[in-house]
């Protein structure tokens, strides 16, 4: 019983933090950091770096920024694009950290389904954000970006307390995901397509 719980511990710590890493990457690190430090987390001798002040210091800044740049429409697509390159790497770090102490071949497999999840969440949050700037008004970024922290939180909370709980919750945001991307894709590729007609048409006159 005790291995199984620690197995569904330690796979709700590698969904939660690659999950949310590819929504608020800085966030994650604020809040794993800030509450190993302070004992509230436990969390793998691998990942206790996160706990280092330096760090902790480089994702306060770093939050900040994204807080004011995740707000403005057309900036917060641009932050987007950039962190692909940025939340997908360091899902890839943060699961191979939560696994703790393991064989290269487990730690490599918890690397690839980590950049995974990254990837999924990451691609998930930034189309739903260029489909929120056709919007005319800024209301709707600035209700998208506070609604994505409060996700990000109450989901990291829920895998750190009740891992069962939001491995089921993480099993219906994929299933959801499924089904919905395809149609994110399909407006995206649609709202390009107008934009470039548009262009043609005034590039005429």
């Amino acid at each position: 019983m005790e291995n199984y719980d620690t197995l569904l511990t330690t796979l709700a710590l590698l969904m939660g933090t690659t999950w949310a890493s590819g929504i608020n990457l800085y966030a994650v690190l604020l809040v794993l950091g800030f509450g190993s430090s302070t004992g509230y987390i436990e969390l793998p001798a691998e990942l206790s770096v996160l706990e280092d002040p330096l760090i902790m210091s480089a994702a306060g800044v770093m939050y900040f920024i994204e807080f004011f740049a995740d707000k403005i429409p057309g900036v917060d697509t641009v932050w987007d694009i950039i962190h692909t390159f940025v939340r997908i790497p360091a899902g890839v770090m943060l699961a191979a950290g939560a696994v703790g102490d393991v064989s290269p071949a487990v730690e490599i497999a918890a690397g690839i389904l980590g950049g995974g999840i990254a990837a999924t969440s990451h691609t998930a949050k930034a189309s739903a954000r260029l489909m929120i700037n056709t919007s005319p008004e800024p209301a709707s970024n600035w209700t998208a970006s506070f609604s994505e922290d409060l996700l990000v939180l109450g989901g990291l909370w829920t895998a750190l307390n009740y891992p069962a709980v939001f491995l089921a919750m993480f099993i219906v945001f994929i299933a959801l995901l499924i089904w919905l991307l395809p149609k994110l894709w399909n407006m995206i590729g649609l709202f390009f397509t107008q934009t470039m007609n548009l262009l043609r048409i005034e590039e005429k006159k």
